[in-house]
């Protein structure tokens, strides 16, 4: 029993290790994104898109992993938890890549092309998000409630963010029909982050869920 307990917290420490690489790499890509539309930069939009399927496959392993476990082991009570919340941060982290994809192909399509506007809000949503998703996996990792609270407070910076930069396109459309097509695109790309930043509450509600056994609403 005292070796299967021990092979069980090696393979939980396993999977989270590999929670919190997945989240790096996430953080990464939130940044990266933003960093190759801001500069233009479309090699790093490409080199984004290309390291996808890394993090796809990085949910998968921690899909197999837990699966495993359950399976082997049996656990119960706190220890499933800790498993079924594993599943359910790594696809928000999952969705969270998809959308730093979805940044990097606006770059694309932007291509060469100067931007109507310096870049300034934008940037500060995707410093917020990868703050939120950094703190949520040391709230996961620390069991720290607290720190898992503080999602709610920084999706709202973002949405006010969101909406400001959605305020702002709108006027540059009005004025000069000419930006509508960078500007619905930097509505998509202020929309994504937007989104992100959901996906990141959800890992903040899933670490209360974990150490409460209570889901709590932080994007109410």
């Amino acid at each position: 029993m005292v070796m299967k307990r021990q092979q069980f917290d090696t393979a939980l420490n396993g999977l989270r290790k590999q929670l919190i690489e997945m989240g790096g790499k996430v953080e990464l890509a939130i940044i990266d994104s933003v960093r190759s539309l801001k500069e233009g930069d479309l090699e790093l939009a490409r080199s984004i898109i290309a390291a996808d399927p890394a993090i796809n496959a990085m949910e998968e392993q921690i899909d197999e992993i837990g699966t495993n476990l359950i399976a082997t082991q049996q656990p119960v009570a706190k220890d499933l938890r800790r498993i079924i919340i594993a599943f359910r941060m790594a696809s928000d982290l999952e969705r969270m890549a998809d959308l730093a994809v979805d940044i990097a192909k606006v770059t694309l399509r932007i291509g060469d092309d100067p931007l109507i506007k310096p870049l300034l809000d934008i940037p500060r949503m995707a410093e917020i998000v990868q703050l939120m998703t950094h703190e949520s996996i040391d709230a996961y990792v620390n069991e720290n409630v607290e720190l898992a609270y503080k999602m709610a407070k920084m999706d709202d910076d973002v949405d006010q963010l969101h909406s400001q930069i959605m305020r702002e396109l709108f006027v540059f459309m009005m004025d000069n029909p000419k930006t509508v097509n960078q500007s619905i695109l930097l509505c998509f790309v202020s929309h994504y982050l937007e989104r992100m930043a959901d996906h990141a509450t959800n890992l903040g509600e899933s670490v209360v869920y974990l150490v409460r056994g209570k889901r709590p609403d932080l994007n109410a």
